[in-house]
């Protein structure tokens, strides 16, 4: 049997993707010299919801043991441990809708509170930090750092005063925005208002530089990067994005601002999402948005009717069967290749997410991470640096902007 060029040609391309796929789809083996350099690593994670979990939960850490499996969470201490984790930033997360209540401060001091809680609770696993000096001594005790993070400028009720009241209570970042466009800064994922930042919001980044607060823009438009970028004086941090060019989602970063991101010194730290780390899953996400938009346009005020129609909708676009662990990792390679090995972290998303990744379930399995790092070539100094070094050399560089 003799086989045309232009059909032999296609064959030798269906049987050069299918293996792709399958090297694409293939489960990572945890060997010993990856859990050896994980092991040496500080292990940190830009953003963890599980406060906001907790309060959905009971509220109370007396109510709901982490210091048990809570098959209900993606995060629990033994887990914790599991995966060597060595710092985390826990995000004290409320909803926007708070700002319209006049609740967004008391919601986010009783989100700071309930992470003070569960640090009291269980001494013997956390320990608050508030600089990366802590940060390196705790992890040197064999705790884990305990740091926080506000999503979402809204929480600061349109008050640098109120910023620096949150600031002592021990946040050391803010997202500036979260879903939602604010007086002063435009969401990714609603109509953009001032072009990027308002003249406040510049002075929002002023002032969290001068204190020595990370800046946060994970959530934000790409104009309110670029604003950002241009205006701080320090590094800035993406607490829980990805790539925009691997994932087509406004939630992730797209390849210019990487760029900018690399000159500035700042960090990357990528989510775990399905959404936001399969490229079919994004899609899906951005045509639900615009849809879920339409129906509030058109049954307001039926928020049923709404949930109906988008409840009909998900059986009839099932999410990827197949978004797994390497597709995170495209997401690592992707920001190396344009800014560089410098400016990528890891920001899983953990507690705030309805699907992860395969071999990435929970907090567990970092050191998946850590050996797929290794497949793919990965020096152990480039892995540790992944894996919390950059992020622990970018809150360095805004401690010392903010002395001078």
């Amino acid at each position: 049997m003799r086989f045309r060029p232009l059909l032999l040609i296609s064959i030798l391309l269906v049987a050069t993707g299918a293996l792709a796929q399958d090297k694409a789809n293939k489960p990572i083996l945890v060997s010993e010299r990856a859990r050896a350099i994980h092991r040496s690593a500080p292990v940190i994670d830009g953003h963890n919801d599980l406060p906001w979990a907790m309060r959905q939960i009971k509220g109370r850490f007396d109510a709901t043991d982490i210091s048990q499996h809570q098959p209900s969470l993606h995060t629990d201490i033994p887990r914790l441990k599991k995966g060597g984790v060595g710092a985390q930033f826990w995000s004290v997360y409320v909803p926007v809708s708070t700002q319209r209540d006049g609740k967004a401060l008391a919601t986010t001091l009783e989100q700071i509170d309930l992470v003070h809680e569960m640090i009291r609770r269980y001494p013997e696993t956390f320990q608050l930090a508030l600089g990366t000096d802590d940060i390196q001594r705790i992890r040197g005790e064999g705790k884990i750092a305990s740091l926080i993070g506000v999503e979402g400028g809204h929480s600061i009720e349109n008050s640098l005063n109120v910023l620096r009241q949150l600031y002592a209570r021990g946040a050391r970042y803010m997202t500036l925005t979260h879903s939602k466009t604010l007086d002063w800064a435009d969401s990714c994922t609603d109509e953009a208002k001032h072009g990027g930042l308002s003249k406040f919001g510049e002075q929002v980044v002023r002032e969290m530089n001068r204190l020595g607060m990370l800046v946060d823009i994970s959530h934000v438009s790409p104009d309110c990067m670029r604003d950002t970028l241009r205006v701080t004086q320090a590094p800035v941090i993406f607490s829980h994005s990805s790539a925009r060019a691997v994932a087509d989602h406004p939630r992730n970063v797209p390849d210019d601002v990487l760029r900018l991101t690399r000159d500035n010194g700042g960090v990357v730290m990528i989510n775990f999402f399905n959404s936001f780390v399969h490229p079919d899953d994004a899609q899906r996400s951005v045509e639900r948005m615009e849809l879920q938009t339409r129906l509030r346009q058109e049954f307001t005020g039926k928020p049923d009717r709404i949930a109906s129609a988008l409840k009909q909708w998900d059986l009839q676009h099932p999410a990827a069967a197949n978004c797994s662990v390497h597709h995170v990792l495209e997401h690592i390679d992707h920001v190396v290749k344009v800014a560089g090995v410098a400016h990528v972290g890891l920001g899983s998303d953990y507690d705030g997410i309805s699907a992860t990744p395969l071999q990435l379930r929970d907090v567990s399995t970092y050191p998946v991470l850590t050996q797929g790092l290794l497949d793919r070539g990965y020096s152990e100094s480039d892995i540790r640096k992944i894996l919390g070094e950059n992020l622990i050399r970018v809150f360095k560089k805004v401690e010392q902007a903010a002395q001078r």
